[in-house]
């Protein structure tokens, strides 16, 4: 009987090294497509909110934390910046910023966009990197009905609103889905708070 568990034991134990070193070389082949898959994203999400740049690079420098720590001492406790790039035309000159955060008060989890700011204190809008909200209400934060209130408008900081917007600071909410629009809002105003320690980005207000 000892002999017979033993036995078991050690077939279990070869069963669970196999598929250990199965799913480590799994990992390994497909580590390197799906990071460069993610990078293909955010690019792709930095073009759709700076058409005009040639190039983007990283802003030098650039701390997470304290810019996460900007955004928090402006009211933003929920939301993380998490890179800063800058947009550069086809003359290497810089045309503005491009900030990424992360939002962790929506109503199916975390919401990660990145948003184009340019020198001037415009923004250019946002473009959805990663969402899990509810599909036919939160989900509509990544259709242009909404997205587009934040395009073309003065930095500063945003307010939701029910009802239709009075000035250019009030964005209308999804219907249904106040919540996954003030998440995303409330990242947006976290981004203002650190455009604001950029350079220029001080005298864009």
């Amino acid at each position: 009987m000892n002999g017979q568990l033993i036995k078991d034991a050690m077939v279990l134990t070869v069963i669970t090294l196999v598929a250990g070193l199965a799913l480590g070389f799994v990992s390994e082949i497909t580590k390197e497509p799906i990071a460069r898959a993610e990078a293909d994203a955010l690019n792709r999400a930095y073009q759709s909110v700076f058409s005009d740049a040639f190039e983007f690079e990283p802003l030098e420098g650039f701390d997470a934390k304290a810019a996460t720590a900007v955004a928090v001492d402006a009211g933003y406790a929920s939301d993380d910046i998490t890179d800063c790039q800058v947009a550069k035309g086809s003359d290497g000159s810089a045309l503005g910023y491009i900030i990424s955060v992360t939002t962790h008060d929506g109503y199916g989890g975390d919401i990660s966009f990145s948003m184009g700011v340019t020198n001037e204190g415009v923004m250019n809008g946002y473009s959805i990197t990663s969402i899990g909200e509810t599909p036919g209400l939160g989900m509509k934060a990544t259709e242009e009905k909404f997205y587009s209130q934040f395009e073309g408008i003065p930095v500063g900081t945003y307010e939701v609103t029910k009802s239709s917007p009075a000035g250019e600071n009030e964005i209308e909410a999804i219907s249904g889905a106040t919540i996954t629009s003030r998440s995303v809002t409330n990242g947006v105003n976290a981004a203002m708070a650190y455009f604001g320690t950029l350079e220029g980005g001080g005298d864009s207000e």
